[in-house]
């Protein structure tokens, strides 16, 4: 029974990053990098819990606080820092997918334990490990290909419009993260009326980006190397 719930608890993740490593049509990243990313993703889970914890004592718990504030904010800025600190400069990061393969990564990991502890302090029965993978586990994929996106656009970016690339980076992922937690908080009879078209627009839009910044690639005219890097 255990090893069924964490399969169902963990599957979602790998699956939606096996999935966004695969669409990197030229030039795929580095298993090593991307795995390395999703366990760092894993890792921050207990400090930005800490965090959370000390804007609520700090601020409150109204619904609009905990939604823009103690879960965007908080988790977004710390996966932020994450993927500038450690990607951005990174060898590995050569075109502008890149960016959306190692946001995602730190996003899925992040996302993946949250499920994991989800499961298994809650009973959870097949629907709602369903309902799990479906909204925040996938909205967790979302807001890591927007930050990864606008990251990739940053990095071959002129000078001049870097900054505004990395603010964007930064904000849009809060915001949608924030609006995405106060529809569920504060429409909580009828938010299944909401979300679904909200993410399915978030969907539509990510997967233009995608492949946005897959035509923006600078191996795009070059032979694509079909063997997966280790």
């Amino acid at each position: 029974m255990l090893f069924s719930v964490l399969t169902a608890a963990i599957a979602p993740g790998v699956f939606l990053l096996t999935y966004l490593y695969l669409k990197d049509k030229y030039d795929t990243e580095p298993i090593h990098m991307v795995v390395r990313m999703f366990f760092i993703g894993v890792l921050i889970l207990f400090p930005i819990m800490i965090l959370q914890r000390g804007v609520e004592l700090w601020w409150g718990d109204h619904q609009f606080i905990t939604a823009f504030g103690l879960s965007a904010l908080v988790e977004e800025c710390i996966k932020w820092f994450v993927l500038y600190h450690i990607i951005y400069n990174h060898t590995e990061f050569d075109e502008p997918y890149d960016g959306i393969v190692y946001a995602a990564s730190i996003s899925l990991g992040f996302a993946t334990l949250e499920n994991v502890l989800y499961a298994l302090m809650q009973p959870s029965g097949f629907g709602t490990l369903m309902f799990r993978a479906l909204l925040p586990v996938s909205g967790h994929a979302l807001f890591g290909i927007t930050m990864g996106y606008y990251m990739g656009k940053a990095k071959f970016a002129s000078a001049k419009r870097v900054k505004p690339y990395l603010i964007l980076s930064l904000t849009l992922p809060i915001l949608f993260h924030g609006l995405y937690d106060w529809i569920l908080l504060a429409f909580a009879h009828v938010w299944m009326w909401i979300i679904p078209p909200f993410m399915a627009f978030m969907w539509i839009w990510a997967l233009r980006n995608m492949q946005r910044a897959n035509n923006r690639s600078p191996f795009r005219l070059l032979p694509r190397e079909d063997e997966i890097k280790l």
